[in-house]
């Protein structure tokens, strides 16, 4: 964001230094909770899309763990996804995230969903681009 400081390396030994090509993963079995019927996002029982962009965001901040400053964390700001295939209970998914920009406080990722059928790599669920900002944790303490 212009105007806003870059993020500087944390000191020796208490993180590093956010650079592109970063990345994180989590993965998940979909449960009768992740639904769109149970999340109000439909009347489906598959992966709801609200849950997949939790899986994804999961990723990105992942993906920045350990890398950021002592007392500094990061907040969502803007995701464009994209959901392109449904998922059923039972499924294996795997969330991926890779950081593509660092623009002072702004970071941009791509990040992936795969549903694992076994035997497979997997295939693409959904899609996004997803902007963090980093944010220092004590301002958001309750």
């Amino acid at each position: 964001m212009p105007g806003h400081p870059p993020v500087r390396p944390a000191p020796y030994g208490s993180g590093m230094a956010l650079e592109p090509g970063l990345t994180g993963a989590v993965a998940a079995v979909v449960g009768p909770a992740d639904t769109a019927r149970a999340l109000g996002s439909g009347d489906v029982d598959v992966l709801g899309t609200p849950r997949v962009l939790a899986l994804l965001e999961a990723a990105t901040v992942a993906a920045v763990a350990g890398h950021l400053p002592a007392g500094q964390t990061t907040v969502g700001s803007r995701v464009e996804v994209e959901h392109l295939a449904p998922t059923a209970v039972g499924a294996s998914v795997r969330a991926e995230a890779v950081l593509t920009t660092v623009d002072g406080r702004r970071l941009t990722f791509t990040a992936t969903l795969l549903d694992r059928p076994p035997g497979t790599g997997g295939r693409p669920v959904a899609t996004a681009t997803i902007i963090r900002v980093v944010v220092d944790r004590g301002r958001f303490a309750g």
